[in-house]
């Protein structure tokens, strides 16, 4: 019986663990295609005027991309990127850049 459980019990840690790394994935594919020209991913591009964002507490960036996302924070090239996104894709976002180190 301690077995079964205990089988049961690492088949859901193993499960999380690779939903996590999945979500890492998408975040570091999407921050490539969609956050790095002006972001960068540890640091922002030489001539853009943009903060980097990895290492960023992942908390604060989902809420702020959010906020772009509904307009409640103002940015002409935030709103417009951030207004496509899904809960998901700023979740995996947020994620990928909070494990990135600066």
């Amino acid at each position: 019986m301690r077995a079964k459980i205990s089988l049961i019990l690492l088949s859901g840690l193993m499960a999380a663990g690779s939903s996590q790394a999945a979500s890492l994935y998408a975040g570091q594919s999407k921050a490539a295609a969609v956050c790095s020209q002006c972001h960068g991913i540890r640091n922002p591009s030489a001539d853009a005027p943009f903060p980097p964002l990895a290492g960023r507490d992942v908390e604060y960036l989902k809420t702020a991309i959010k906020q772009y996302r509904d307009k409640t924070r103002k940015s002409d090239i935030m709103n417009a990127i951030a207004g496509s996104l899904t809960d998901n894709e700023i979740n995996d976002i947020a994620s990928y850049y909070g494990s990135v180190k600066p």
